[in-house]
């Protein structure tokens, strides 16, 4: 088995919906990003794919890539969950941890965690916690991230 550490940060642009973990959240603004700003989908990316020892999200969908433009957090968690099995692994399970002083997540967990785990094929758990107003997490000029995934080779009785 192996695991992989994966971490993103958004800063909030008006405009956007805020998208979480494949999951639209009632917000005043949402995250700026070439993509959706999903920083809890974008996380998990990261995370498979540093335990797959793939290049990071950015070299997968780069950010000047005009078909990656507002592309879905879900799509994007798809299209790992490809370049993992075409490597010969399979992801075991993620788990995420949201940092923000709003919105709150709780209310959306279970709606986050479903849609992710849907997206990958695999469990997403997620997790929250606020930096105390320290930082631009806690100043509410933007949300961040931290992920971990396990993967494990594909056994013959898998396929």
């Amino acid at each position: 088995m192996r695991v992989g550490l994966g971490v993103d940060a958004h800063r909030f642009g008006p405009g956007r919906p805020l998208m979480l973990g494949t999951v639209e959240i009632d917000h005043p603004e949402g995250l700026v990003g070439h993509s959706d700003g999903d920083v809890v989908a974008h996380a998990v990316c990261d995370a498979v794919l540093s335990a797959c020892g793939l290049p990071d999200i950015g070299t997968f969908f780069p950010p000047n890539d005009p078909a990656w433009s507002g592309v879905s957090g879900a799509v994007l968690l798809g299209h790992v969950a490809a370049h993992v099995a075409r490597e010969g692994m399979r992801v075991v399970n993620a788990h995420a941890v949201v940092i923000c002083e709003a919105p709150r997540i709780g209310p959306h967990r279970d709606a986050m965690q479903a849609g992710m785990t849907h997206a990958l094929g695999a469990p997403v758990s997620v997790h929250a916690t606020t930096t105390e107003t320290m930082g631009f997490t806690g100043r509410g000029e933007g949300i961040a991230c931290q992920a971990v995934a396990m993967v494990t080779p594909i056994a013959a009785e898998d396929v």
